[in-house]
């Protein structure tokens, strides 16, 4: 059967295994290209399917020879019309790129946040990965989340605080331009976003590890967050989301003290904006995107999240050149937020309309081709759109 690229909205309906099985080996030549360098063996990664804690795991994999544990949550194929999610071939394809180079490439598939999937994981570490991990890379994204202690669901809500926000997004569906209306926030939807997206469960998952005594010396744990421009302040950073991160903040900070007796690190990486499932349906945010990176291509500073992350692993959490700012934070974004490249950023971005903003003005090409190859498609390299259900129904992660 042929399979080719579905859109409702900015939300892929469509996937492409063959696509998703090339850009994955295109990811790990990638880092292949780059060297090796001296990082972690032991690595779990929450989130660990697609995007940063795709590239995260790869990084870690084929860029410092690190065993991996992966846990995510995806959706494998029903039938013909229901292939499954692009991570659940992630998934499956990273673990045989990685177990044909010898490395350990382990995949849980479930809920995170749930006690019972902390559990899995811990007795895996003990009875199959070495008994400890030197690095937590936690880099979940979620609508929902389960309080396992008190059984009360919790839903996020990307919203601004005390006000209404205006302003132009983009339609990947119809390639059009539209103005959103983004209502406030309710106390109740802060409070969700902040037990979904915030670091409460990040540090239930350090306690129970350090408690099966599973934390090597020197471990190391880093959660990513996003500030971004001042464009989109209003409704992120110093909305609902910007709350989650202020309180993973404080989070990483009481890690910090536990992990004092092994030596061991809490670090929030401030990452720069890239194309992902989830930054394609943040309002206003695709229009922003298609300005920067024709800026940050023009300057030679544009990365994607394998980029990006490979880069942050070589030079900052196990390299020689880390940015910090104020607070501790780790700051690879400073390319993006660079005073000149927002300042260009600003100026584009006030010059668009619905006439221009598909033309060559802008990086809209390259930012609607960087979300096809998320789910498989137009992706470089040998990636047929031809496919065998009964073949991908035997794939297991």
């Amino acid at each position: 059967m042929k399979v080719e690229m579905k859109l409702k909205g900015n939300a892929s309906r469509a996937v492409n295994p063959n696509g998703c099985k090339q850009e994955v080996l295109n990811q790990i030549n990638y880092v292949k290209e780059q060297g090796t360098y001296e990082g972690p063996k032991k690595v779990l990664v929450l989130g660990s399917s697609s995007s940063y804690g795709l590239g995260s795991r790869i990084t870690a994999a084929f860029g410092s020879g690190a065993d991996t544990i992966g846990v995510s949550f995806e959706r494998g194929p029903k039938d013909e019309n229901m292939l499954g999610t692009a991570g659940w071939y992630n998934n499956i394809y990273f673990r045989e790129f990685a177990e044909k180079e010898g490395l350990i490439a382990k995949n849980f598939i479930g809920d995170a946040y749930g006690l019972d999937m902390k559990e899995q994981v811990i007795d895996y570490i003990k009875e199959s990965f070495g008994g400890k991990i030197d690095l937590l890379v936690y880099s979940l994204a979620a609508p929902k989340r389960t309080d396992y202690k008190t059984g009360i669901t919790y839903t996020s809500a990307l919203k601004p605080i005390g006000m209404t926000v205006t302003g132009e997004n983009i339609n990947l569906e119809k390639e059009e331009l539209f103005t959103q209306v983004i209502e406030p926030a309710t106390e109740e939807e802060v409070e969700g976003t902040i037990k979904v997206m915030g670091g409460e469960d990040w540090e239930w998952w350090v306690e129970l590890l350090k408690e099966a005594g599973c934390l090597a010396d020197g471990f190391k744990t880093v959660l990513y967050s996003y500030i971004g421009p001042e464009a989109t302040h209003a409704f992120y950073h110093d909305g609902s989301l910007g709350k989650a991160k202020e309180q993973a903040e404080e989070s990483s900070a009481r890690i910090n003290e536990t992990l004092k007796d092994i030596n061991g690190q809490s670090l929030i990486c401030v990452s720069k904006a890239v194309t992902t499932k989830a930054s394609v349906v943040i309002p206003i945010l695709p229009k922003y995107l298609i300005c920067l990176y024709k800026v940050m291509m023009e300057k030679g500073t544009h990365e994607t999240p394998i980029m990006h992350k490979d880069r942050v692993f070589r030079t900052m959490l196990y390299g020689n050149k880390p940015e910090f700012d104020e607070k501790g934070r780790l700051r690879p974004d400073s390319w993006e937020l660079n005073p000149e490249v927002q300042k260009e950023v600003s100026d584009l971005m006030s010059q668009l309309n619905q006439d221009n903003f598909k033309t060559e003005l802008t990086a809209y090409k390259l930012f609607k081709k960087e979300f096809f190859n998320i789910n498989g498609f137009i992706v470089d390299g040998n990636a047929s759109d031809e496919v065998q259900f009964d073949e991908l129904i035997n794939l297991k992660p």
